[in-house]
């Protein structure tokens, strides 16, 4: 027999009291929305009969993803933050927006600050001279095709063992992360190296609920970019890199149709001395974006979602 109680006048009384709702101090909207939180979890415990032993063991299982800074991996490996790019994607056609370069999830390892280049630059520190020399570049259009001069791309990625630096205290501060500003051409060009993909901690409290879930915590390699330019919509996006074995098989949902990079390794002694580099092997990726014209103004800014910031 299932006993169920939380509709009881008892226990939304008990619910609204330890929400708020009976005070006028502190946040309506966290009110509304942790009231809607706790009256949905007990719904849950209640529908699935989850036992003390299931509860207690998931509040463990949170401190333990907290005390781990993983929550930001978790979410995209449950398909949260795939969901509200397609819940935007949604708002868009509603609202007859459309043309651009997709959008696709961020990730939990942006860091603010990156140093500011104009046109060009070189995003790696050299620690890894076994690593493939990797030349990016690409035109930034309006949906008209116009190059948009002047916007800022910013963009980072993993080194050959999947790790970020600033995460990866090994790394120099802010390597393989770079902003670029547009030339009159609306171009951007950066020297870097071949990132690998990753996955998740083997021993990390993402990986052990994927491994319940019967799934892995692989990534392709990839390219993240922040694209940013006064008038059009700020574009949150990543490019994953063709042939990769976890290409369309991303834990983190984030490969889309319109975002596979076409990477090509050039063997050519010549052509590498020409570029400046020793050794017959590099790679070459080209990748356009397109900004769509922002509605609003605050259309131009990213989210305000938390993120780390490097220390001088």
């Amino acid at each position: 027999m299932t006993v169920k109680i939380s509709h009881t006048q008892d226990v939304q009384n008990l619910f609204r009291e330890a929400c708020g709702l009976n005070n006028e101090q502190g946040s309506p909207r966290l009110k509304q929305l942790m009231l809607r939180i706790v009256g949905d979890a007990a719904k849950i415990i209640e529908d699935l009969q989850v036992s003390d032993d299931e509860f207690w063991q998931a509040v463990d299982y949170l401190n333990r993803l907290g005390a781990r800074s993983e929550f930001g991996l978790l979410v995209p490996g449950l398909g949260l933050e795939h969901f509200l790019d397609l819940l935007q994607d949604a708002k868009d056609a509603e609202a007859g927006l459309s043309g651009g370069t997709p959008r696709t999830i961020e990730g939990p390892l942006y860091v603010a600050g990156a140093p500011l280049a104009e046109g060009e630059v070189r995003m790696d520190d050299g620690s890894e001279p076994d690593a493939t020399v990797m030349f990016l570049a690409g035109v930034v259009r309006d949906t008209q095709g116009k190059p948009v001069a002047g916007a800022v791309v910013d963009l980072w990625h993993a080194n050959t063992k999947g790790n970020y630096s600033y995460f990866d205290q090994s790394q120099s501060d802010y390597n393989l992360r770079r902003r670029i500003v547009t030339d009159a051409e609306g171009r951007y060009r950066a020297r870097s190296i071949v990132p690998s993909g990753y996955g998740c901690d083997p021993q990390g409290p993402t990986q052990e609920c994927l491994d319940l879930l019967g799934r892995h915590g692989q990534r392709p390699a990839h390219i993240h970019f922040f694209i940013s330019a006064p008038g059009h919509r700020h574009l949150t996006t990543q490019i994953n890199l063709a042939g990769d074995q976890y290409l369309w098989d991303d834990f983190a949902y984030a490969t889309r149709e319109g975002l596979v990079g076409d990477i090509q390794f050039v063997e050519d002694e010549a052509a590498a001395r020409d570029r400046g580099i020793q050794g017959p092997r590099f790679a070459e990726l080209t990748f356009d974006f397109q900004l769509q014209k922002a509605p609003q103004a605050k259309a131009e800014r990213r989210n305000a979602r938390p993120r780390a910031l490097q220390q001088a």
